[in-house]
């Protein structure tokens, strides 16, 4: 048993299939990368890393479940990060195409934006914060004698593990520009993300706490 936790290694396979099943982290930092380069997929993957430590610390410290167990506060960061996530998407549906321009002529938003995109709509997602919550508890002991540290520490192995997934991530489809990615396709693929952003975050207005 180490720092009050029991079965890692099961944690630790577990937690990178859950890192690197597809989901919208995935698909907002491979368009990132395929769209801007991998620079852009690398502040994508770590907003959205940071974003997850503000969860792990949150829950290990009992924030978190107000959330889980308050109506009135899980619907207010509920809505927020729905309002954010549909602004983000309508930006992206927004993306024009231009044949006579340069791949290059796409890179217009800036990396710390996209940093903060990753972040805040992480952050602001309840759903995130209930998934810590179910999750890494079943690998802390129930003896254990500080179980917050414990909660921090699978947390912080859970997302060591995806960030890197992450950073893979926005290496290999960063590279993919070198196939001849036009801007047509990368105006296309951020106008898909972008109904997908709009996809979320009507289904996280809509969602409920189970």
């Amino acid at each position: 048993m180490i720092l009050g936790t029991h079965d890692l290694f099961l944690f630790v396979v577990s937690g990178l299939l859950l890192n690197i099943s597809p989901g919208a982290d995935s698909l907002y930092i491979a368009t990132r990368s395929i769209t801007q380069g991998v620079r852009a997929g690398v502040a994508a993957a770590l907003g959205i890393g940071l974003g997850c430590y503000v969860h792990i610390f949150a829950a290990a410290l009992g924030l978190s479940a107000i959330i889980a167990t308050s109506a009135v506060a899980f619907s207010v960061v509920k809505f927020a990060g729905a309002t954010y996530l549909l602004y983000v998407g309508l930006s992206l549906l927004r993306t024009r195409s231009a044949p006579t321009q340069s791949l290059g002529a796409f890179a217009a938003t800036p990396l710390r934006a996209i940093f903060a995109q990753g972040l805040i709509t992480n952050i602001l997602n309840p759903k995130v914060a209930l998934f810590f919550l179910a999750f890494v508890p079943q690998f802390i002991d129930s003896s254990a004698h500080n179980k917050p540290l414990a909660f921090v520490f699978l947390g912080v192995i859970f997302n060591f593990n995806g960030t890197l997934w992450c950073l893979f991530l926005a290496w290999v489809t960063g590279n993919a520009r070198s196939f001849g990615v036009g801007r047509n396709t990368a105006a296309w693929l951020s106008r898909c993300v972008g109904a997908v952003f709009v996809f979320l975050g009507v289904r996280l207005a809509l969602s409920e706490k189970s």
